[in-house]
């Protein structure tokens, strides 16, 4: 074969593999977590100034409340609480900075209505309680109270060493939840909620939107999270929803014979 065909055989033969090869292509930038970066891309791009949060001042210690806070009880008065069966003023005990249940007088409730919001709240069951069961210590945090008997309650209730049915336990969303574990401290002892409730919304017919959500934490540990509520609590038959708005927060006068609980510290944070 001519030096000059086999020559043409070879070159043809390399162009014919370079084409095959793909293309080379120019690094591009990666980010940490291996998105590729445009070349123009800069830190500011994704870096939000406005609007700034509002500054609000913490409380001092643990439990204190915040400077945005509703003061609903500060242990010396219960002028934000009124009878919840006919608005009268509260008559629970005021003493040492505590309010002690008064079950003659029934449940009180805020003057106030609130929509969605955080709550702090600290309560003692008495350190010489009796009963056992639903019948020691038993009270309630209705987060909405929406009728007269009607609500979504929070259940209170001394779950020390003392069984009973689980969504019905201290920490529990009344027969609904069950919380992730049991962290209540020995009655006489002082227990602690901080909730974060998100009330139900509704459509003009009346319809269910969206949800109530609440997420507890009991003595600093979380026991509910986002809990998706099935409409208000009941002690008989099934939740539902029943339209309502913004509603007071309620406390519960428990008609079991056990010594009555105590409440301090009580404060809110409106979220919208």
């Amino acid at each position: 074969m001519p030096k000059s065909m086999s020559f043409c055989l070879a070159f043809t033969a390399v162009a014919i593999f370079s084409a095959a090869l793909p293309a080379k292509q120019s690094a591009r930038p990666r980010s940490e977590d291996g998105q590729t970066v445009s070349r123009t891309a800069k830190p500011e791009d994704t870096e939000l100034w406005q609007p700034a949060p509002r500054v609000v001042t913490p409380g001092a210690e643990y439990g204190a409340p915040p400077s945005d806070a509703i003061i609903l009880f500060d242990g010396k008065n219960l002028d934000q609480w009124v009878s919840s069966k006919d608005k009268s003023p509260a008559k629970w005990m005021v003493a040492s900075g505590v309010v002690t249940v008064n079950k003659a007088a029934g449940d009180i409730e805020t003057k106030r209505k609130f929509r969605n919001y955080q709550l702090h709240i600290e309560w003692r069951v008495p350190e010489n309680v009796t009963g056992s069961g639903q019948a020691r210590g038993n009270s309630g945090v209705f987060l909405a109270a929406t009728g007269p008997d009607d609500g979504y309650e929070l259940q209170v209730l001394d779950s020390y060493e003392n069984q009973t049915y689980v969504n019905g336990m201290a920490g529990s969303i009344y027969k609904q939840s069950i919380p992730f574990v049991n962290p209540t401290r020995r009655p006489g002892e002082w227990q602690i909620y901080d909730v974060v409730w998100t009330a139900p919304a509704f459509g003009g017919d009346g319809s269910l939107k969206s949800p109530a959500y609440a997420t507890v934490f009991f003595n600093g540990v979380l026991v509910d999270n986002h809990f998706e509520l099935k409409g208000v609590t009941r002690y008989i038959g099934q939740p539902y929803y029943r339209e309502h708005g913004a509603a007071p927060i309620r406390l519960q006068a428990h008609g079991d014979p056990s010594p009555p609980i105590s409440f301090r510290n009580i404060w809110v944070r409106e979220l919208d």
